[in-house]
């Protein structure tokens, strides 16, 4: 009868869970490990606390939503997409259901549903979950794994250990870095850390006078090195520092290695992207007329939300009280500008344990995407955050983690099995 050996899984989030369940399904003896006294603390908040466990993209455009290192994904999503995913979840009574930009969530808009889920899928494989517990060091022997210290000093033996410990990101989940200083501590290539979907600070101070109001449906274009470089369509916020939302997220890991360089960064808002220049001179003659009579300020309600409306009355420099019938074609082409080139310039991106995501980490040039093994140390494994992979925001991240986790844990399990 072949030999049951130990795996140990560090981290209990999303990759730390699915591959613990895989290792103990591969027939290996598992020990989850987990700093937190609660596993998938972060999965718990995620999503607002509704959980965009993934995306109903097509798998095959799945790559290009992810600018860390999407190539390096290429097969681990084909092997457990998010179609697989929804179906692991549904399995264990979690229903899904597709919101705007492809996001899934559950239908009970509840992410403690999906941890509930996981923690059922990992008692049923048999796995053994051990919570409060903190990973000093991975220990090893004539170069492969052998085990690991814990912070008591304890050591637990096991012939594989996979490394799910997240990312520098929320650190109060309990991402603290502990895999980058592992990996360090081996001899491992780690990628320098920046955050990844993170807010972003202006210079411009009127922020603060709208802070709290989201706008949807409007385009953030970034600018740096002189031009134009991404644009995103979709929702945004205020904040009091400066702006927020999904569409900004998503440009802020360009912002951050632009700012990174000493270049400087600036956006535009379009506030009516559904129209032309000409469309939108047209929709604000339209306005004008009907309001002909009345003074400036008091004639754009139904062009813009109410906040807005006394800043971009100074932005347009037409005097307030002016009666509308009176304001030139060039006045009012600037203001036609400015609905669609609102200007904001960035100062900095938000520290990296305000991200959503951290982008660095592992380098993946040193783990092999068939098993997520490292390629220089034997039984040892890496999945999650920890990897130098980051995707934009809409339920790449958390679908990239549960990939890796399922292909780590059955990388790991099937180590654990062959003798040596």
């Amino acid at each position: 009868m072949m030999k049951k050996e130990r795996v140990i899984v560090v981290g209990a989030g999303a990759a730390g869970l699915m591959a613990a369940g895989q290792a103990a399904l591969k027939g290996a003896e598992v020990l989850l490990l987990e700093k937190k006294e609660r596993p998938g603390r972060k999965i718990a908040i995620s999503g607002k606390g509704r959980c965009n466990l993934t995306n109903a993209e097509n798998v095959g455009d799945f790559i290009q939503n992810y600018p860390g290192n999407g190539r390096f994904l290429h097969g681990i999503l084909r092997e457990f997409d998010n179609v697989k995913l929804c179906d692991f979840f549904a399995q264990y009574g979690v229903e899904t259901k597709i919101e705007r930009g492809g996001r899934v969530f559950p239908v009970s808009d509840d992410a403690e549903q999906i941890v509930e889920a996981l923690l059922k899928y990992i008692m049923d494989a048999g796995v053994e979950l051990a919570t409060g517990q903190t990973v000093e060091e991975i220990l090893l022997g004539e170069g492969k794994v052998r085990g690991v210290r814990l912070g008591n000093g304890k050591v637990l033996e096991g012939k594989a250990v996979i490394i799910c410990t997240g990312g520098g990101s929320y650190p109060a989940t309990g991402s603290t870095g502990d895999g980058y200083k592992m990996a360090d501590k081996l001899g491992l290539s780690v990628i320098p850390l920046r955050p990844s979907l993170v807010p972003l600070r202006t210079y411009e101070d009127w922020v603060a006078q709208v802070q709290g109001l989201s706008l949807r449906n409007v385009e953030a274009t970034l600018w740096y090195g002189g031009k134009k470089q991404r644009t995103e369509f979709g929702e945004m916020l205020f904040t009091h520092f400066g702006v927020s939302g999904p569409i900004i997220l998503t440009l802020s890991r360009w912002a951050g290695e632009a700012l990174a360089r000493g270049e400087k960064v600036r956006l535009t808002l379009n506030l009516k992207p559904a129209l032309t220049a000409e469309q939108l001179d047209q929709r604000v003659q339209r306005d004008f007329k009907k309001y002909l009579n009345k003074q400036f300020k008091n004639s754009l309600d139904e062009l813009l939300p109410k906040s807005l409306i006394p800043l971009m009355i100074q932005w347009s420099r037409i005097p307030p009280e002016k009666v509308v019938n009176s304001i030139s074609k060039e006045e009012r082409k600037h203001l036609v500008h400015l609905l669609q080139e609102l200007p904001l310039t960035i100062k900095e991106t938000l520290p990296l344990a305000a991200a959503i995501v951290t982008a660095g980490g592992v380098d993946v040039k040193e783990i092999d995407p068939k098993t997520m093994a490292s390629k220089k140390i034997k039984g040892l494994y890496w999945a999650g955050e920890v990897v130098d992979v980051d995707g934009v925001t809409g339920g790449y991240n958390l679908q990239a983690a549960f990939a890796m986790g399922y292909r780590a844990g059955r990388g790991a399990g099937e180590h654990a099995l062959v003798d040596e």
